[in-house]
């Protein structure tokens, strides 16, 4: 035991000294108190003691003599008990040490602490779990363990602790969270204390718990599993991957006359022979099932079966259920319904039979689909009473101001011997023709005839013919129909009027050869004879027969048969009169348009023929004067001669496009194909155009990619035609402006385009830019021929290509055209 030192004996100093002085106190006090009892005593004298006082001074050493042991014996007493004090609040304050660096230890580890001390209050909580674990971090929370585990782990957690609690008997379980996680709890008892561990699984463990868990869980399947197959009435087994029999249920051994199920498996003892075992291989679907109605040899007894086989990486496993009994309802209630099918179903018409107890027996798909109601509530055979009530609750019944009088009306069918007939108009439009036929032996058979159709059809044909009447009363072209016996069915005014026939007479249905007798003239004689003979042939094959017939009154009418398919004939006759006059007009309007235009183009080449020749002299002739080695000339002979020469060149131009259109117009223009050096092309239609170019103190820009390549083409024409772009880009461009000429090639065909920035075209203009000897002039230079385009657009088709233009007035014209790479056709049939 430890000592105290100074500071315990200063600290039981104070105390000593209190008590000394108590015990003085009280001396003095009883001295105090026996010198005045003496005194008061009768006779006493001072100094005298008597026995009296010996005794009381004695009482009072005594008394004395104990206070000072007593005193003593509680310093003692109390020296010790502080001492003792001291030591246990070293020990103790030692232990709460221990106990925290316990604590800080329990706190490092992912675990957690539950200690029962045996007294009723409450276990101590130590240590923590991880917050992934599921656990609660609160203590209030852990013992709540149906809040956090799932309700199987709560109840082994439940009862192991009871058990731990009352008996001592411990535990240990894996435990798993309502988050999925898993912890393990193992239990023991320690010096009388319950103690539960808890701790977090993680890793292998963790994976290790979750096995264990999904392995419990299928043998927990599997078992209910073989106790569902066990109590099957048909066999049932597994296979492995070989194709051995792994467990056959009750019922399998039953089949097979067996003894035992492991007899079975090890014996192979098979339920369907091997026949019916290779037919399931090439039978199963894309998921492995094997679905068949089999017979089966079973027990001695031949039986049906409905086999039901799944096949997986692993095995297979199959049932077979026995509808032996079913197979023969099944096909007794064939019978039944084929007959009522050939009887009943293959009629459109509805209906139903209700037996003697006004109970739904049977009905026809045309009655379901009349109605429209619920097969549930057909197949439970309802009462009569309860199919109208229905069908008045989904408003399919007529509307009656009594329903139960007007069903009770209809049920008296049940006591009736006579069949009845009712109608029934629908709220939708629909209308019915009921039969109520009551059975000799009680119930009623109805039958529902759907004759709205009918109606529709009969309102339709009448609105049909009136509508068709007033039709043909109201056409212009004459109609008339004739029946099988010759006889007029149906005419309108029209027909009345074109022959001139009495309205009254052709109410009588006249036969057609009463009709005909009343032609004037041979032609409408001849015609109403053909007329005849196609109504009234009895040829099997009739046709369409139509001609023209011109009247001696001047009408033109053309006529037109057509066989009915009931053995009529249908004649149309319309008044083309005004049309023929009009069609011969145009026929002579239009033959002296063509003479006219043959003799315009026999004019143009003719005389460009006969110019020619004159031309080409004026040329050479003026090329001779100019030529200094036949002598000099004046400035002034020479100016002259120049415009000789140039007017002259544009004159054989105009001529030359004129014989090229003339030409191109006879069909035999001959294109010269061959291989085209696109940029030598351009290069040389601008050569050509340089004076002009010139003179107009104008800029010419070309846009032609390097290594273009060639196309199949001819040349020349392809040179003129861009000639004459660029010509008539100068003509309409202002002096000093620009000409851009570009070049591009794409998959099929070269595109060439010529763009200036004159004044433009015209809308008006536009559609008549192509055609021949139309121009126009810009400001103070001429209006040209007009040929230029034209020449351009003949020679672009002629090689398959196409043109195209772009202008807006103040802006400018943009003139494109595309030569097919490849020729397609030679020149003769381009022209054609």
């Amino acid at each position: 035991m430890p000592v105290c030192g100074g500071g315990c004996k200063r600290l039981f100093a104070a105390p000593r000294r209190r008590i000394l002085s108590g015990v003085s106190t009280l001396a003095v006090l009883v001295s105090a108190k026996s010198a005045t009892a003496m005194s008061a005593l009768p006779g006493a004298e001072p100094g005298d003691i008597s026995a009296i006082e010996v005794a009381a001074i004695s009482a009072i050493a005594g008394v004395m003599s104990f206070a000072v042991f007593s005193a003593f014996l509680l310093m003692r007493s109390r020296n010790k008990a502080e001492k003792l004090e001291f030591f246990h609040r070293e020990n103790n304050a030692d232990l709460r040490t221990r106990i925290d660096r316990l604590e800080a230890m329990l706190e490092t580890d992912d675990q957690r602490l539950i200690v029962w001390d045996g007294s009723p209050e409450e276990p101590i909580i130590l240590g923590n779990l991880p917050e992934q674990s599921g656990a609660p971090r609160d203590s209030a929370n852990m013992l709540a363990f149906g809040t956090w585990l799932t309700p199987q782990s709560a109840g082994e957690m439940d009862g192991g602790i009871l058990s731990l609690r009352q008996h001592g008997a411990p535990f240990s379980v894996t435990l798993k969270t309502r988050s999925g996680t898993y912890l393990e709890a193992s239990a023991r008892t320690a010096g009388g204390w319950a103690v539960v561990r808890l701790r977090d699984l993680t890793g292998e463990r963790q994976a290790h718990a979750q096995l264990e868990e999904t392995h419990n869980r299928l043998l927990e399947k599997n078992a209910i599993l073989t106790h569902l197959l066990d109590a099957m009435s048909g066999p049932a087994w597994l296979r492995d991957r070989e194709g051995k029999l792994a467990w056959v249920n009750d019922a399998y051994v039953r089949a097979v006359e067996a003894s035992t199920a492991a007899d079975v498996v090890d014996k192979n003892m098979e339920f369907l022979d091997s026949s019916a075992r290779g037919g399931m291989e090439g039978q199963r679907d894309a998921d492995g099932l094997f679905t068949k109605r089999l017979p089966v040899v079973a027990g001695e007894s031949r039986r049906i079966f409905d086999i039901y086989d799944a096949s997986t990486e692993t095995g297979s496993a199959g049932a077979a259920i026995d509808v032996s009994d079913l197979e023969q309802v099944q096909a007794e209630l064939r019978r039944i319904v084929d007959f009522h099918a050939r009887t009943l179903d293959q009629l459109a018409t509805a209906v139903a039979i209700f037996g003697a107890d006004r109970r739904l027996q049977f009905h026809n798909a045309a009655f379901a689909a009349l109605w429209d109601l619920d097969d549930v509530f057909l197949e439970g055979r309802p009462e009569d009473g309860a199919v109208l009530d229905e069908l008045r609750a989904q408003r399919k019944l007529p509307e009656q101001a009594d329903y139960r009088k007007w069903r009770n009306k209809l049920l008296e069918s049940y006591r009736s011997l006579e069949a009845q007939e009712f109608w029934w108009h629908l709220p939708d439009g629909r209308t019915l023709r009921v039969i109520a036929n009551p059975h000799p032996q009680g119930g009623v058979t109805y039958i529902y005839e759907n004759v709205t159709e009918q109606l529709d059809l009969e309102s339709r044909f009448n609105a049909l013919t009136r509508v068709q009447g007033e039709t043909l009363d109201h056409l212009t072209e004459a109609v008339a129909v004739f029946g099988s016996d010759g006889k007029l069915r149906l005419w309108n005014p029209a027909f009345a009027d074109i022959w001139r026939q009495a309205p009254e007479n052709l109410d009588a249905s006249p036969h057609i050869s009463a009709i005909a007798g009343q032609a004037k003239g041979p032609t409408e004689a001849k015609l109403w004879s053909r007329l005849v003979m196609a109504v009234t042939s009895l040829a099997d094959n009739r046709t369409n027969a139509s001609g023209r017939l011109e009247r001696q009154d001047g009408r033109v009418i053309d006529y037109a048969t057509v066989p009915l398919p009931d053995g009529g004939t249908l004649i149309t006759f319309v008044n083309v009169t005004d049309t023929v006059n009009v069609e011969r007009a145009l026929i002579e309007k239009n033959e002296a348009l063509q003479e006219a235009d043959q003799l315009k183009n026999t004019f143009i080449q003719h005389v460009s023929y006969e110019l020619r020749s004159p031309l080409t002299n004026i040329i050479g002739f003026a090329q001779l004067l100019s030529d200094p080695k036949f002598g000099p000339l004046t400035e002034k002979q020479s100016e002259y001669t120049d415009y000789i020469m140039s007017s002259s060149s544009a004159l054989l131009a105009i001529i030359n496009d004129i014989l090229d259109l003339a030409t191109i117009d006879a069909g035999i223009m001959e294109l010269d194909l061959g291989q085209v050096d696109i940029q030598e092309t351009v290069v040389a239609a601008v050569e050509g155009i340089k004076d002009r170019l010139a003179e107009s103190n104008m800029a010419l820009r070309t846009q032609v990619p390097d290594g273009i390549g060639t196309l199949v083409a001819d040349e020349r024409r392809v040179r003129q035609v861009l000639y004459n772009l660029i010509s008539n880009a100068i003509r309409f461009s202002d002096e000093g402006g620009v000409v851009e000429v570009t070049c591009s090639r794409g998959d099929e065909d070269v595109r060439f385009s010529v763009r200036d920035h004159g004044c433009g075209i015209s809308q008006a203009m536009m559609a008549e830019v192509f055609d021949r000897f139309v121009g126009q002039g810009h400001g103070a230079k001429r209006r040209g021929a007009g040929l230029g385009l034209a020449i351009v657009k003949s020679f672009v088709e002629l090689h398959g290509g196409r043109v195209e233009i772009q202008s807006k007035e103040g802006q400018g014209t943009e003139i494109s055209v595309a030569f097919p790479i490849h020729a397609k056709v030679d020149g003769r049939q381009a022209a054609e």
